[in-house]
């Protein structure tokens, strides 16, 4: 990071309001009881709890014209929205502790216009099993933490869609998705539709990690602004079965670590998520502690053992 890293502000989102799976909502505290606010301070960074947002509760309704709990998660979003572009304002470093992956539209529709603001440039990792492109149209389960990339990228619900005022909230040549092994045959074609940049785990496997990060990472300079969306469900279940929706074949512990500590190395993270931490699902919190540690290497943790 840069010598001038601004103040950690912790943003609680605890809802699974667009999930499958109950549980989610208990991620942030998860992630407190493994000592996110003391791990990174011991980096000598100076951190911020704000607590947690409160927001409607899960009705835990089937779909209604395609979508499931859409009032809610656009209230959600909303919020989550509003407490990160306050964060970005006061000149502070954003994490967003969630709570399921639908919260990415409302972070990122933050951090998007934030940049248009202040005239940086913007690029999106998103670390996740899934590509997160689902519409109404081929998803059956309406469940809208399949959705926040397309909504993103302006395929959705007005409500989701136009949450900052422009549709669409980012561009696709803006993300680049890490990670991904599971994507649904309709999602498919959305996403060569629409020329996503994804890292999938075969390339991943053909090129190595290091490469698929050097690749996802070019460009970024002094004027971008870097924001990670680390959805917990990236990283292979046997070492991370938090997770409302486990796919086998994600990167192990030393692949993750690497791309924590190549973003570290760029100093331009600017803002993050973390979110699908499931501890219903969880043995002991013993994925919200690895999550811990790997944002630890996020903000300058490092295996690194020689001297350049």
């Amino acid at each position: 990071m840069t010598v001038d890293t601004p103040t950690i502000a912790l943003i609680g989102v605890p809802t699974d309001i667009g999930a499958g799976h109950r549980g989610a909502s208990m991620g942030p505290e998860a992630l407190r009881v493994a000592g996110i606010a003391d791990a990174l301070r011991s980096h000598g960074l100076d951190v911020l709890d704000y607590g947690n947002l409160q927001g409607p509760v899960n009705p835990w309704q089937a779909p209604s014209d395609g979508y499931r709990h859409l009032p809610e998660v656009a209230e959600w979003n909303r919020l989550t929205m509003e407490a990160v572009s306050a964060s970005l304002a006061r000149g502070e470093l954003p994490i967003v502790l969630g709570g399921d992956h639908c919260l990415g539209i409302g972070s990122i529709t933050a951090v998007a216009r934030h940049c248009r603001d202040t005239g940086k440039k913007l690029r999106i990792l998103w670390l996740d099993a899934h590509a997160d492109f689902n519409t109404s149209q081929v998803t059956p389960s309406g469940n809208i933490h399949g959705m926040p990339v397309a909504c993103l990228c302006g395929l959705g619900p007005d409500e989701l869609t136009q949450l900052g005022g422009a549709k669409p909230a980012i561009q696709p040549d803006e993300i680049r998705q890490i990670g991904i092994r599971s994507v649904d045959i309709g999602e498919k074609r959305l996403v060569h539709r629409y020329g996503l940049d994804i890292y999938d785990m075969r390339y991943i496997d053909e090129v190595g990690m290091k490469r698929s990060l050097e690749e996802a990472l070019e460009g970024v300079d002094e004027n971008t602004h870097l924001h990670v969306s680390f959805d917990v469900d990236f990283l292979d279940p046997s070492i991370a079965p938090g997770v409302g929706t486990t796919v086998p074949g994600g990167p192990n512990y030393r692949e993750a670590q690497l791309v924590m500590e190549m973003i570290a190395d760029t100093g331009r993270l600017a803002s993050l998520d973390i979110v699908e931490l499931n501890p219903a699902f969880d043995e002991h919190n013993k994925t919200g502690a690895l999550a811990v540690d790997l944002v630890e290497s996020l903000f300058g943790k490092s295996t690194l053992m020689r001297i350049d």
